[in-house]
């Protein structure tokens, strides 16, 4: 059998309605009498609550001053940034990457480093408002080693298709192979080689300006690559 609902039944007949209405009468008595003990005590209160209003107004100023301050900070260090090739060689990879990523920021390459698994041969990624995007694969070797070009196949078989880049570089502190500097000056997949980097890094001279990226040179050749 199913369960019995259970219905409210209406005051009926004139003492049932007289009792509601007192009870009714008493919960409003008691809701305002709340009500003008809440008052007072926020009357009583007021400074109090004014002051930590105003004191987490000033953890909010404090907190934005803190973030632009550390904003400024960051993009005057990179402004100026140097790095030596020592300071490169004792680095690992993502550290490397880390590195290439704040040298485009100098130059004016607003970059993210995406380094990692599934990276599709790009550790950095940079987009220029008037050169377009470029993709840089980082290979940091121990000195005197050397990257061969099956690197710059991967590059060149990605750069278009999955990262819609406009320039594709590679980017070591040791050496490249004759093959693979070849194969890449003919496919466009510039390399900055230890030399190079060393001009980049320590010297100051733009990425775009070592490798010849100028303003809308090109643009999209990657992009049309199948």
């Amino acid at each position: 059998m199913g369960r019995k609902r259970l219905r409210l039944r209406g005051p009926r007949g004139g003492a049932e309605i007289l009792s509601a209405a007192v009870v009714v009468l008493a919960v409003l008595v008691l809701a305002v009498r709340m009500a003008a003990a809440a008052a007072d005590a926020l009357k009583d209160a007021w400074p109090v609550l004014l002051a930590l209003g105003l004191l987490a107004g000033a953890g909010v100023v404090w907190r934005f001053v803190q973030v632009a301050g550390g904003r400024r900070r960051e993009a005057e260090r990179l402004a100026v940034l140097r790095i030596t090739m020592a300071e490169f060689d004792v680095m690992d990879d993502r550290q490397f990457e880390h590195a290439l990523r704040d040298l485009l920021i100098r130059d004016g390459w607003p970059a993210r480093r995406v380094g990692g698994g599934g990276d599709q041969a790009a550790d950095v990624i940079g987009d220029h408002a008037q050169r377009g995007r470029i993709v840089v694969q980082a290979k940091h070797t121990r000195v005197g080693g050397k990257v061969g070009a099956p690197v710059m196949y991967a590059v060149k078989g990605t750069a278009g298709p999955a990262h819609r880049a406009d320039h594709a570089v590679v980017v070591t502190n040791g050496a490249f192979t004759r093959d693979a500097m070849a194969w890449g000056d003919r496919h466009d997949v510039r390399w900055v080689d230890r030399e190079k980097l060393r001009r980049w890094a320590e010297n100051g001279t733009a990425l775009h300006d070592l490798l010849g990226l100028s303003a809308r040179s090109r643009k999209g050749r990657f992009k049309r690559a199948a």
